[in-house]
């Protein structure tokens, strides 16, 4: 069911109350990779009882950080689990606001930096290995469980991914959908003008028989129980029959400011009408776009990114309606932590 938001009011603690009222904690780590050199940066924001002083984290001349405890102990009970996948050239802190919030609502939140499509890392024989990002979610996923005295305990039966973007490919990908290179090489014939087609031309992930076999494996991890996507990219190359057997629940939300190359009718909107109605929600939002899903920009961002590099500063716009960024952003967690406790409840009947 497709579900349009415009302007809509509702009652939020802002970040800055949550964190002095109940401070969650935050540690960055590295996983090493025991079979190839793609170690991945992950960082985990967790529920503390922790009394000490926070410190704001991923805080920049151009984004808004969040506030945690470095290096707390973590809150006693086991706690739902989620990884959050970024987009192509994106980063573990993109997704701050939501990592931060969720943390706050009970959660324990694991962010990592897929290597080759990340900001800093944009090797071409990393990012070629397209299908190694849900296996770097699994691998966050191991690294989160096996630590409990670290990061608290997972209540196994709630692990949710969280994706933007290719990001949201990379959770479809983890739940079950199986991705059919063939047919996304014939869409994006008709349909050039998508950032999926450009980004997947870039990166070249089915250049040969073998790549292209493994791209369209099974890669799902049955331990996931939920996964959202946000404004996704590269779904159009999934099967239908994937897509409808989806196991999972799954809540689409799409930007809905109009995009040239990234338009929710083809993409989210697409991709919606093939999971499987009883277990799947879309929700469009008018006045997203697909930056909106990025962490807030700071007064004066978006002139120093034009100046810096001309187009830049599209990062930091949003649709016309006269709602800021966090109020999308605090409309977009709302929705995923009602999502995910109605996904959980359904799950224990």
């Amino acid at each position: 069911m497709k579900i349009a938001f415009g302007v809509l009011l509702f009652t939020c603690l802002t970040s800055i109350a949550l964190a002095d009222e109940n401070p969650v904690g935050f540690q960055s780590s590295t996983l090493p990779d025991p079979h190839s050199d793609r170690s991945l940066e992950m960082v985990v924001w967790y529920p503390s009882a922790t009394t000490a002083a926070t410190q704001l984290i991923g805080d920049d001349a151009v984004f808004v950080g969040a506030s945690a405890v470095r290096n707390a102990p973590p809150a006693a009970g086991k706690h739902p689990l989620l990884v959050l996948s970024h987009g192509y050239r994106g980063n573990w802190s993109n997704q701050i606001w939501l990592a931060s919030a969720l943390a706050h609502r009970g959660y324990i939140v694991a962010a990592i930096n897929h290597p080759g499509s990340t900001t800093h890392d944009r090797s071409p024989q990393a990012a070629a290995q397209l299908w190694q990002r849900p296996v770097d979610v699994r691998r966050a996923i191991d690294g989160v469980t096996t630590q409990p005295e670290k990061f608290g305990l997972v209540a196994n039966d709630r692990i949710a991914v969280v994706g933007h973007s290719l990001g949201g490919w990379t959770a479809l990908e983890i739940a079950g959908a199986r991705f059919d290179p063939d047919r996304f090489a014939r869409d994006c014939n008709a349909h050039p003008q998508l950032a999926s087609c450009a980004v997947y031309g870039i990166m070249n992930p089915a250049s040969t028989s073998e790549s292209k076999a493994t791209l369209a494996a099974d890669l799902r991890d049955k331990r996931v129980t939920a996964v959202v996507t946000l404004d996704i990219g590269l779904s159009r190359g999934m099967t239908d029959e994937s897509l409808a057997a989806l196991p999972v629940p799954t809540l689409v939300i799409a930007a809905g400011v109009p995009s040239h190359d990234l338009p929710a009718e083809l993409e989210s909107a697409n991709l919606a009408k093939r999971l499987p109605a009883a277990s799947s929600r879309y929700v469009e939002i008018s006045d997203a776009s697909h930056f909106s899903f990025l962490s807030m920009c700071k007064p004066g961002a978006e002139v120093m990114l034009e100046e810096d590099v001309p187009g830049d500063g599209i990062i930091c716009r949003d649709g016309d309606s006269g709602r800021s960024r966090g109020v999308i952003q605090q409309q977009v967690t709302s929705l995923i932590a009602e999502f995910l406790q109605a996904s959980y409840k359904e799950a224990s009947l």
